[in-house]
């Protein structure tokens, strides 16, 4: 799993206009340990998370890149 991008947290970061920093404030974590999420180096915990998901007011989904695979289209003609 090394080198996979697991969660979005930058993304949603971004889009919200948000830094890291803020964020590790939020959730009184270390900035360096919120930049290695950021960055996909390192993940938090499912509690983080979860926590980190209400800080950010989405769902805990939309931190988290999806696993199953885009579904496929078969052209019938």
């Amino acid at each position: 799993m090394a080198n996979k991008d697991i969660n979005r947290i930058k993304v949603v970061l971004v889009e919200q206009k948000k830094t890291a920093k803020w964020l590790a404030e939020e959730l009184g974590k270390d900035p360096a340990t919120v930049s290695k999420w950021c960055t996909n180096l390192s993940q938090p915990s499912l509690e983080t998370l979860v926590e980190a998901s209400k800080v950010l007011g989405v769902d805990v989904r939309d931190l988290l890149i999806s696993t199953k695979d885009e579904p496929r289209y078969i052209r019938i003609d």
